[in-house]
This record gives structure tokens, C-alpha cells and sequence, in this order.
């Protein structure tokens, strides 16, 4: 029921393949969708980024948290994942930076 323009800018699956995420430019949200057993998409919600303009998130590898990156607002907002429905919790870990753009987990094992 949003009315005013919004962007996709991220699209992302869930590690254990049951949940797709994509991030809202203008609606400042993330949307969570569930993957059925055909492949068919169910919205199950959004979440409020905590930030201003979306550009990029990503899902650690556990499956967890997943780090927001508010491009207009300077911060990195950071969610818990609920294994179960997919929804997100903000974790109230905040991070201030200058036009985040793009966030990667790295494997410093493999470093």
C-alpha cells in the first residue's frame, strides 16, 4: 500500500533456500518473501530498515543476521534472522558510516 516510488536495489536468498529478500529504496524496508515447495513466492512481510535508501544487505553465512547498508542515512543497521518464519529483528547494533554501498562477508580462512 506504499504509494510513493520505491527502488529494488538487492536481492538476496536465505542460506537454507527458504526465503528471498529484497531491499526497498524509497520505502526504506526489506521484503520477505517465503519460497514454496514450487517455487512460488508468498510476501510474509517488511521490515523497517532502521535507515534512509537501502542500497545493499547481505546475509552472513550462518544464516543469522543480516547487515543493512542505509546509503542516504550513513549507517549499517543490523537484524537478526528467525530461521523459522524468515522475519527480521533489529538487533539495536547501529553503525555509522559515510555512504555505505556494499557490504561482503569475507572468509578470512581463505585469506
Amino acid at each position: 500500500d506504499f504509494g510513493e516510488t520505491s527502488y529494488c536495489a538487492d536481492v538476496h536468498v536465505h542460506p537454507s533456500g527458504k526465503f528471498v529478500y529484497g531491499s526497498n529504496r524509497g520505502h526504506d524496508s526489506i521484503v520477505i518473501f517465503t519460497i514454496g515447495a514450487t517455487g512460488l513466492l508468498t510476501v510474509a512481510g517488511h521490515q523497517a530498515t532502521g535507515g534512509h535508501w537501502p542500497r545493499n544487505f547481505a546475509i552472513d553465512p550462518s544464516g543469522k543476521f543480516m547487515l543493512v547498508a542505509n546509503e542516504r542515512s550513513n549507517s549499517v543497521v543490523t537484524f537478526a534472522l528467525d530461521s523459522q518464519t524468515g522475519l527480521l529483528t533489529p538487533t539495536g547494533f547501529t553503525l555509522s558510516v559515510p555512504k555505505p554501498v556494499c557490504i561482503k562477508f569475507v572468509n578470512m580462512d581463505a585469506a
